[in-house]
């Protein structure tokens, strides 16, 4: 593909109007520039509670088409929550606010149509907030969290459209799936750290030495950006161009990092601030040339450390000499350096303390250095004002014995919170606990290319996909319920073409239904409902109607959301209730009364629960409980007895081969066509 010519602005600050009065200057002198990047703030402080906006306002007149963008605008969070109406937008249409103006994601990725890969992290970083949050922050926030960076990593391997991610076919699935997590473009409001490392590009204010952040750098290293445009550059955010450096270890990729002053807001003191940055660049393949190297690189500032200063001569030639070698005679040592240069216990001349950056002390000696900066938090006790190395409950000990557990842990084999699972003697007797001496260690989290559900994954089973929508997929799973090339074997078997046992995915990574940020949960939810009607209309064309099942668990692993739905005989709609209440009576599970109330206590992410969608439209939920087990087969358990199918209860004895489900998937896409909200017009 050909190079794309690219303007980066800064922070418009609500100056939408001036600001695409400009944009629409420089295209006609300098353009024509195929997109324009909007970093920082678009629209600037939202309103007063309770003040609302109005036709006067440029956020409704840019909604609503009467201002427009003089070109195609991608435009992101910074350090402010977006105006409701915006968020209104965005969870109706992924992102299009209208003609030329898409807003992307908090955290992700999106692929222009010059081929181009383009991250983003809105949002602003606060120590204390990143990693003790939940969930992911919506747009209603102006904190950006560890799970808001995980996502963006996750999803670094699938590639999507500027308007959002809607495949319309299987091949359009397999072509999203990127072979690398190398982007060309990373836009962020906040500076990664380490960036000015082994930099000699001045620094108009002291501050910039120091506001970059680690989790936009590990963005950075992951990711490798070929251009990094930064927004936040200072209280008034200034401009600062960096030298460019390499990636050796990618073919001598080079990469730059620019941060843009803002082009509204209050006016800087001095000269303005440069605000704007023009570039070419073109999409790089495996068998792209390697680029030429600049002139003014310099070391990599996200591999490399900074060199010690070099130790000095000590003033005695005695020390210089180690006298007579016993072996070897008398045999003059290397010289040694001192630390010095004479005057004992003083650093060299422009030593600074990396701790509190004073000129009179060697880091090992500065006596802030058994404090924490400012915003530290302990991760064993969640305290400030002490590092790990000396909590005071780092080697507390839990009644078994072992390490007393964090506040909060309950073990799972026994609902004690006075020890880990590792440690419980209810858990080492069912074999849940050590094996032999040694005990189990902390789950790992669910990469992109572990999980079942990623799209990003390329050990997906992409042949038993039969439906993609904005939003969410529809596939066949591994080892379905309804048995298809057996069913005379089974009186019961409900007579769907290819069987009709699905799942209904959303194609973003979230642990559960109620663990979706609320201002993007709309669009997602919406779809998974109409993906429910449009089955039931299958089912019930075919004699059965529908049975769908959740299980929302929140796991340390952090699974994907899913939901099952299983066809059933019209004569067995009746008994669908009783079966899960009787099969839950002899498990101990029991549903509540109110099962909205109960999903709302999930919201947000914060309780793992069961859900059971009835043919006749009602909900059943469970919730679930640390210290209660619950298998996430209880769905597929109930139904296979229902259906009279005990045998297929372990999904991996109903595996097939390849073909047989390639023959399922293309029944099921056929008959399901004329009811397919992804078709429809």
């Amino acid at each position: 593909m050909s190079a794309a010519k690219i303007l980066t602005v800064g922070s418009a600050v609500g100056s939408i109007r001036e600001l695409f009065a400009k944009i629409e200057a420089i295209d006609t002198k300098h353009g024509k520039f195929d997109l324009v990047l909007c970093t920082g703030d678009f629209f600037g402080p939202p309103k007063d509670e309770g003040e609302e906006y109005n036709s006067e306002d440029e956020v409704v007149q840019l909604l609503d088409g009467t201002l427009e963008a003089p070109l195609e605008c991608y435009i992101m969070q910074g350090e402010y929550p977006l105006p409701a109406p915006v968020i209104e937008r965005f969870a109706k249409t992924s992102g299009v606010l209208n003609k030329n103006i898409t807003l992307l994601h908090k955290s992700g990725i999106v692929q222009t149509p010059q081929g181009l890969r383009i991250a983003c992290l809105g949002g602003i970083y606060d120590s204390n907030l990143y990693a003790a949050a939940e969930s992911a922050h919506g747009f209603t926030s102006p904190y950006f969290t560890s799970h808001t960076v995980d996502r963006l990593l996750s999803n670094s391997l699938t590639t999507s459209t500027s308007g959002g991610q809607n495949y319309t076919s299987l091949a359009a699935i397999v072509s999203s799936t990127a072979t690398s997590p190398l982007v060309d473009i990373f836009i962020s409001n906040a500076w990664p750290a380490n960036i000015t490392q082994f930099s000699a590009a001045p620094f108009l204010t002291p501050e910039l030495s120091s506001i970059g952040v680690d989790p936009v750098a590990d963005i950075v290293r992951q990711t490798k950006p070929r251009y990094h445009f930064a927004a936040g550059g200072g209280q008034t955010p200034k401009f600062w161009e960096r030298e460019p450096f390499i990636w050796d270890e990618d073919s001598g990729r080079v990469a730059r990092f620019v941060s843009l002053g803002a082009f509204g807001g209050p006016p800087a003191e001095g000269k303005k601030q440069r605000w704007f940055y023009a570039f070419s660049i073109a999409p790089q393949t495996p068998n792209s040339p390697a680029p030429a190297r600049p002139a003014n690189v310099t070391q990599n500032p996200f591999t490399m450390t900074v060199p010690r200063a070099p130790k000095r001569p000590l003033d005695s030639e005695a020390e210089n000499d180690a006298g007579v070698n016993y072996r070897w005679g008398d045999v003059k040592q290397p010289q040694k350096r001192s630390r010095t240069d004479g005057e004992p216990g003083k650093p060299p001349a422009g030593y600074k303390c990396k701790i509190c950056e004073s000129s009179e002390h060697f880091i090992s000696d500065c006596p802030d250095r058994a404090k924490p900066h400012e915003g530290y938090i302990c991760r064993i006790c969640k305290e400030t004002g002490h590092f790990v190395r000396d909590c005071p409950v780092k080697n507390a000990v839990g009644d078994t014995g072992g390490r007393k557990p964090r506040e909060g842990y309950v073990c799972r084999a026994c609902g004690s919170e006075a020890h880990y699972i590792q440690d419980c003697p209810v858990a080492q007797q069912s074999g849940k606990g050590r094996h032999g001496n040694r005990a189990r260690g902390p789950p790992k989290e669910i990469a992109p290319d572990e999980c079942w559900f990623c799209l990003s994954n390329p050990n997906l089973a992409k042949h038993l996909i039969v439906s993609i929508g904005t939003e969410c997929y529809v596939t066949l799973p591994k080892g379905q319920i309804v048995p298809t090339h057996t069913a005379g074997e089974y009186q019961s078997a409900p007579a769907v073409p290819g069987g009709g046992h699905v799942l209904i995915v959303p194609i973003t990574h979230y642990p559960t239904f109620t663990s979706i940020p609320p201002d993007l949960a709309q669009p997602i939810v919406q779809e998974t409902e109409r993906y429910k009607f449009a089955l039931r209309a299958l089912y019930a064309k075919n004699g059965a109607t529908g049975v769908a099942f959740e299980v929302g668990r929140l796991t340390a692993k952090g699974g994907h959301a899913h939901v099952q739905m299983v066809p059933i005989p019209n004569t067995l709609q009746g008994r669908v209730e009783e079966a899960f209440l009787s099969e839950g009576r002899l498990l101990g599970i029991e549903f509540e009364a109110d099962p909205d109330a109960a999903l709302a206590t999930c919201s947000g992410g914060r309780g793992s629960y069961f859900r059971v969608d009835l043919p006749d439209g009602r909900k059943m939920v469970h919730l679930l409980r640390d210290s209660v087990p619950f298998s996430i087969q209880f769905g597929r358990q109930v139904l296979v007895s229902l259906l009279k199918m005990q045998d297929r209860y372990d999904w991996k004895a109903c595996l097939q081969s390849e073909e047989d489900d390639k023959e399922d998937a293309q029944a099921f896409k056929a008959a399901f066509a004329a009811f397919d909200p992804s078709l429809s017009v």
